[in-house]
């Protein structure tokens, strides 16, 4: 295997920009995900998170720049391309997304066979291990209404991870949930992470993400105005951006500064 492989990132995308009412709201934005690495975005409200991570998948095409997968440019205006980059980045929504007529297990099995062509019973039998990785073997019968937040966001990323994909782009998976289940979730992403899935994350998640993160990429209207791993920029008296909103966010989440800091 030649070393230029080694180092081709997963997920790239290069100087995104993106224009919606007027607004700039990404603007020449870079980000480039080695295989196995977990990066974090921060920032405060309308910075360009959710629109970055949007337009990395295409759901939100990007007027300027370009998106690479496995060191080729994807096609945005190919079907065929853009299906196959989406089989391979999976997406998880901070609102789940999920069928409210299908049962969990519904849920996870149907692009299994839309998709990937997968017959109903080999697409059950995938759909349950999934679920089971999630901690949702027992509850593959039950269907959204009768699902805590929690577990509804488990059975959206069984969903995605049913699908194989390459990496994880994360929007604010626990923005929607009470306090006392964000737990479950954050551990989900723990494994996932451990296991080597490679992954972008936006939260205010801070410390958590501090654990886990390889790299924060601070963004601010629109573009990404500092980048370090959490050492460099939650270090005692490093006086980042990134650390002066870890200090507004605890205050508001009661974490301690110390838990902020590496």
């Amino acid at each position: 295997m030649s070393m230029t492989n080694v180092s081709v990132p997963v997920l790239e995308g290069r100087s995104l920009g993106k224009t919606l009412g007027g607004n700039r709201v990404l603007d020449g934005v870079s980000v480039s995900l080695p295989k196995g690495c977990v990066k974090v975005l921060i920032g405060p409200s309308g910075a360009g998170k959710s629109t970055l991570l949007q337009c990395l998948n295409f759901l939100m095409p990007p007027d300027s720049g370009s998106i690479w997968l496995a060191g080729r440019e994807v096609n945005g205006k190919s079907r065929r391309e853009l299906c196959s980059l989406r089989q391979q980045v999976g997406m998880i929504f901070q609102d789940f997304n999920l069928f409210d007529h299908l049962s969990a297990l519904e849920n996870v099995r149907v692009a299994l066979m839309k998709v990937k062509g997968l017959s109903r019973l080999d697409a059950g039998e995938r759909a349950l291990a999934e679920l089971a990785r999630v901690g949702l073997g027992d509850k593959a019968a039950l269907y959204p209404a009768n699902l805590s937040g929690g577990q509804k966001q488990r059975v959206a990323i069984a969903r995605a991870l049913a699908m194989d994909p390459k990496v994880m782009l994360l929007d604010e998976p626990t923005s929607a949930l009470d306090p006392e289940l964000i737990g479950e979730v954050l551990a989900v992403i723990r494994d996932l992470a451990q296991n080597g899935m490679t992954m972008i994350v936006a939260t205010h998640q801070i410390s958590f993400s501090a654990s886990l993160a390889d790299e924060f990429l601070f963004m601010d209207k629109g573009r990404v105005v500092e980048q370090g791993s959490p050492a460099e920029l939650l270090g005692r008296g490093s006086a980042s951006r990134t650390q002066a909103f870890c200090a507004k966010i605890s205050e508001l989440t009661g974490e301690t500064e110390a838990e902020c800091r590496v």
